[in-house]
């Protein structure tokens, strides 16, 4: 079965875009400018870290 990648709107022409899939219950992470790197997780981490990113927990490394 293929990997069904997809990645925001918003990232269209802004060049290295993350993407994201799901395979086997596995939340799948890479960057379209190097997709042999690739992040699993959980889709509970995954909501914990975005949380947290919405909340302003990671401004400091911007």
């Amino acid at each position: 079965m293929d990997t069904n990648w997809r990645k925001s709107s918003r990232s269209a022409d802004k060049g290295a875009c993350l993407e994201v899939a799901m395979k086997d219950g596995e939340v799948l992470i890479r960057e379209s400018d190097d997709p042999g790197q690739i992040i699993r997780t959980t889709r509970a981490k995954l909501r914990a870290f975005i949380d947290g990113a919405a909340a302003g927990e990671f401004d400091d490394l911007a």
